[in-house]
Protein backbone atom coordinates (compact mmCIF):
# COMPACT_ATOMS: atom_id res chain seq x y z
CA UNK A 1 0.00 0.00 0.00
CA UNK A 2 0.83 3.50 -1.11
CA UNK A 3 1.71 5.93 2.16
CA UNK A 4 -0.46 8.49 0.28
CA UNK A 5 -3.71 5.49 0.12
CA UNK A 6 -2.74 4.55 3.91
CA UNK A 7 -3.26 8.44 4.67
CA UNK A 8 -5.99 9.04 2.90
CA UNK A 9 -8.27 5.53 4.36
CA UNK A 10 -6.78 6.97 7.98
CA UNK A 11 -8.24 10.65 7.27
CA UNK A 12 -11.22 9.26 5.89
CA UNK A 13 -11.78 6.51 8.59
CA UNK A 14 -11.35 9.23 10.66
CA UNK A 15 -13.85 12.00 9.37
CA UNK A 16 -16.50 8.93 9.40
CA UNK A 17 -16.04 8.60 13.25
CA UNK A 18 -16.51 12.18 13.59
CA UNK A 19 -19.55 12.36 11.56
CA UNK A 20 -20.63 9.32 13.29
CA UNK A 21 -20.53 11.11 16.80
CA UNK A 22 -21.97 14.47 15.89
CA UNK A 23 -25.15 13.39 14.69
CA UNK A 24 -25.86 11.24 17.53
CA UNK A 25 -28.37 13.13 19.50
CA UNK A 26 -27.16 14.14 23.08
CA UNK A 27 -29.71 11.17 25.00
CA UNK A 28 -28.43 12.75 28.70
CA UNK A 29 -30.77 16.24 27.55
CA UNK A 30 -34.01 14.19 26.80
CA UNK A 31 -36.46 14.69 29.03
CA UNK A 32 -40.30 14.49 29.91
CA UNK A 33 -42.90 17.29 31.33
CA UNK A 34 -44.81 16.65 34.61
CA UNK A 35 -47.41 19.73 34.16
CA UNK A 36 -50.25 21.16 36.84
CA UNK A 37 -50.60 24.08 34.43
CA UNK A 38 -54.31 23.35 32.72
CA UNK A 39 -57.52 23.76 34.58
CA UNK A 40 -59.11 19.96 34.89
CA UNK A 41 -62.78 19.72 33.78
CA UNK A 42 -64.86 19.95 36.96
CA UNK A 43 -67.59 18.46 35.20
CA UNK A 44 -65.41 15.05 35.09
CA UNK A 45 -64.74 15.34 38.48
CA UNK A 46 -61.34 16.47 37.67
CA UNK A 47 -59.47 20.24 40.16
CA UNK A 48 -56.27 21.33 40.34
CA UNK A 49 -53.58 20.34 42.39
CA UNK A 50 -50.25 21.73 43.41
CA UNK A 51 -46.59 19.98 43.82
CA UNK A 52 -45.42 19.84 47.79
CA UNK A 53 -42.59 17.39 47.46
CA UNK A 54 -40.95 15.57 44.57
CA UNK A 55 -38.98 12.54 45.40
CA UNK A 56 -39.39 13.77 48.87
CA UNK A 57 -38.00 16.75 48.90
CA UNK A 58 -39.95 20.02 49.60
CA UNK A 59 -40.25 21.99 46.58
CA UNK A 60 -42.46 25.49 45.70
CA UNK A 61 -44.67 24.48 43.58
CA UNK A 62 -44.65 25.37 39.59
CA UNK A 63 -46.59 24.86 36.73
CA UNK A 64 -43.73 22.52 34.78
CA UNK A 65 -41.50 19.80 35.86
CA UNK A 66 -39.01 19.02 33.05
CA UNK A 67 -37.14 15.71 34.20
CA UNK A 68 -34.93 13.17 32.90
CA UNK A 69 -36.96 10.16 31.63
CA UNK A 70 -37.39 7.89 35.20
CA UNK A 71 -39.50 7.47 37.97
CA UNK A 72 -40.85 10.15 40.26
CA UNK A 73 -43.15 10.52 43.00
CA UNK A 74 -44.83 13.91 43.67
CA UNK A 75 -47.00 14.73 46.86
CA UNK A 76 -49.78 16.69 45.58
CA UNK A 77 -52.01 18.32 47.66
CA UNK A 78 -55.87 18.86 45.90
CA UNK A 79 -57.67 22.36 45.74
CA UNK A 80 -61.11 20.98 44.96
CA UNK A 81 -63.93 23.68 45.05
CA UNK A 82 -66.81 21.54 44.79
CA UNK A 83 -69.96 22.32 47.53
CA UNK A 84 -70.34 18.45 47.62
CA UNK A 85 -67.36 17.82 49.79
CA UNK A 86 -68.52 17.75 53.20
CA UNK A 87 -65.15 16.78 54.67
CA UNK A 88 -63.42 18.35 57.64
CA UNK A 89 -59.47 20.29 56.98
CA UNK A 90 -57.89 17.66 58.85
CA UNK A 91 -59.29 15.11 55.91
CA UNK A 92 -57.58 17.50 53.30
CA UNK A 93 -54.14 15.87 53.32
CA UNK A 94 -51.62 15.58 50.82
CA UNK A 95 -51.06 12.27 48.62
CA UNK A 96 -48.73 10.73 46.90
CA UNK A 97 -48.36 10.13 42.95
CA UNK A 98 -45.76 8.09 41.19
CA UNK A 99 -45.66 8.34 37.24
CA UNK A 100 -42.99 7.16 35.03
CA UNK A 101 -41.76 10.05 33.28
CA UNK A 102 -40.65 9.12 28.87
CA UNK A 103 -38.97 11.14 26.64
CA UNK A 104 -40.74 13.73 24.99
CA UNK A 105 -43.91 13.39 26.89
CA UNK A 106 -46.01 15.56 28.84
CA UNK A 107 -48.08 14.44 31.71
CA UNK A 108 -50.87 16.42 33.33
CA UNK A 109 -52.03 16.02 37.28
CA UNK A 110 -55.21 16.35 38.76
CA UNK A 111 -56.95 15.64 41.83
CA UNK A 112 -59.96 13.33 41.12
CA UNK A 113 -62.88 13.93 44.03
CA UNK A 114 -64.25 10.57 43.99
CA UNK A 115 -68.22 11.12 44.35
CA UNK A 116 -69.15 7.55 44.54
CA UNK A 117 -70.55 8.13 48.22
CA UNK A 118 -70.51 10.75 50.56
CA UNK A 119 -67.34 11.69 52.28
CA UNK A 120 -67.29 13.14 55.84
CA UNK A 121 -65.48 13.89 58.54
CA UNK A 122 -62.00 13.01 58.37
CA UNK A 123 -62.40 10.57 55.61
CA UNK A 124 -59.35 10.67 53.34
CA UNK A 125 -60.63 8.66 50.85
CA UNK A 126 -62.70 11.89 48.86
CA UNK A 127 -60.14 12.20 46.55
CA UNK A 128 -56.96 10.94 44.51
CA UNK A 129 -54.48 12.57 42.76
CA UNK A 130 -54.09 11.19 38.95
CA UNK A 131 -52.72 11.81 35.22
CA UNK A 132 -55.57 13.09 33.82
CA UNK A 133 -53.66 13.29 30.33
CA UNK A 134 -50.69 13.14 28.32
CA UNK A 135 -49.21 14.00 24.97
CA UNK A 136 -46.18 14.11 22.35
CA UNK A 137 -44.53 17.10 23.28
CA UNK A 138 -40.40 17.99 22.63
CA UNK A 139 -38.65 18.65 25.60
CA UNK A 140 -34.92 18.88 26.24
CA UNK A 141 -32.65 20.05 29.25
CA UNK A 142 -31.02 22.81 29.04
CA UNK A 143 -26.91 22.17 29.25
CA UNK A 144 -24.97 21.38 31.45
CA UNK A 145 -21.67 23.44 31.13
Amino acid sequence: MKPQSYYYLLFLGLAILISGCASQPDTRRYCGTVSGYLEPSPEQDLYRAVVTHLNGQPVISKPNYQLSPGEYTFTLAELISSPALKVKLAARTPKELSITVEANRRYHFAAKFNTDKIYRGVDTGFWEPKIWRQEEDECELPEVK
